[in-house]
């Protein structure tokens, strides 16, 4: 196993960097990061795992290497001497929230209080946009996952995550980037593809709010296309 592991590296690494030198110290970052993932799985070779124990280590790694953690997140580990409160009172105020609280065990996940003493849950890293046009992932808020499939505790991340189908366009310059935003599917971790047909936009308002399918056509319209 630890053969056919080396050779593989190798094939890759020389792929990568046809003038690199596998048995050298040389830092190349592709072929160094092939060598590193060698250095593990050697590891696992070496503590003599194989079968169901193979299995069961490398999904304990994979955990780790996404920063999940190994046991269910309870309400109490937001309390804990390294959990982190974030913003001021007044900022909070603003937001009509009472708390918002980082978990020391998860970085991605945050506990909020509104001021009517309802506690809500976010995982900003259990989804994750993708680009309908040209297939590149992007991060965003998704307050419609967290309304769809609140997280309750305890809390056991899953390895795979929320893929969330969507298009975004700019109908005018001085709004950035982007002004209007079509989320037109997703695909649960569990591979159920759940249509969503949402729609938001800035260009009307100047304030981010919810549109409907009329509206977005109309958008659709005035979308500005850059030239490559």
């Amino acid at each position: 196993m630890k053969s056919w592991a080396e050779n593989e590296c190798r094939i890759a690494c020389k792929r990568e960097n046809p003038n690199y030198d596998f048995d050298s110290d040389e830092f190349d970052y592709g072929c160094s990061c092939y060598k590193s993932a060698l250095k593990a799985y050697e590891s696992l070779c070496d503590d003599e795992h194989s079968g169901f124990s193979w299995g069961v280590t490398k999904n304990i790694l994979i955990r780790l290497m996404n920063g999940q953690p190994l046991t269910p997140i309870t309400d109490e580990d937001f309390f804990d001497e390294n959990s982190h409160k974030l913003e001021s009172s007044e900022s909070l105020m603003k937001r009509g929230l009472k708390s918002s609280i980082q978990c020391s065990r998860m970085s991605s996940l945050f506990r909020e209080e509104t001021l009517d003493d309802k506690v809500i849950y976010h995982d900003i890293d259990r989804f994750y946009y993708i680009d309908i046009d040209n297939g590149s992932t992007y991060h965003s808020s998704a307050k419609f996952l967290d309304e769809m499939f609140p997280i309750t505790m305890p809390y056991m991340p899953k390895i795979n995550k929320y893929k969330i189908y969507a298009r975004e366009f700019l109908t005018n310059r001085k709004n950035g980037d982007f002004d209007t935003k079509e989320i037109k599917y997703m695909i649960t971790p569990e591979g159920e593809k759940i249509e969503l047909n949402l729609y938001y936009s800035e260009a009307l308002s100047g304030k981010w709010e919810q549109i409907t399918k009329e509206q977005y056509d109309e958008l659709r319209k005035k979308e500005i296309i850059y030239e490559i």
